[in-house]
């Protein structure tokens, strides 16, 4: 069985407090390992200016799930109906990731992502 790799980027509504916040965000992870799926992180972005107001919200807190699959059914289904259902979400996108994006998220979590250059490649342009 193939393993496939996924990115959900999900917004909650600005009007939780912290504490359900972190109720939903666990709901959807619990979602993800009942259904056998391999939770790779979670990060949290944070509360953050939407682009176009939603909901008449202007504001919402923005999730990572980074996860695998190779079980049986479909989980990007089984995830993005747990996200309909849920009145605190109010925005989700789910995307595939290919081998060069499973190797970037894995570098960028390792903090590989920000670091100066080598001394000797910025010689090597002052010349």
């Amino acid at each position: 069985m193939d393993v496939r790799n996924y990115e959900t980027v999900f917004i909650l509504t600005p009007v939780l407090n912290e504490g359900q916040v972190q109720e939903t965000v666990e709901k959807f992870s619990q979602v993800l390992k009942e259904n056998s799926a391999d939770l790779i992180s979670t990060e949290a972005w944070g509360l953050r200016k939407l682009a176009y107001p939603i909901q008449k919200k202007s504001t919402g807190y923005y999730f990572t799930l980074t996860y695998n699959h190779s079980g049986e059914g479909n989980i990007v289904d089984v995830l993005e109906l747990a996200f309909r259902r849920d009145e605190r979400v109010i925005r989700f996108l789910t995307t595939v990731l290919d081998k060069h994006a499973v190797t970037y998220n894995e570098r960028r979590r390792n903090g590989e992502m920000n670091q100066q250059k080598a001394p000797q490649a910025a010689e090597a342009v002052a010349q």
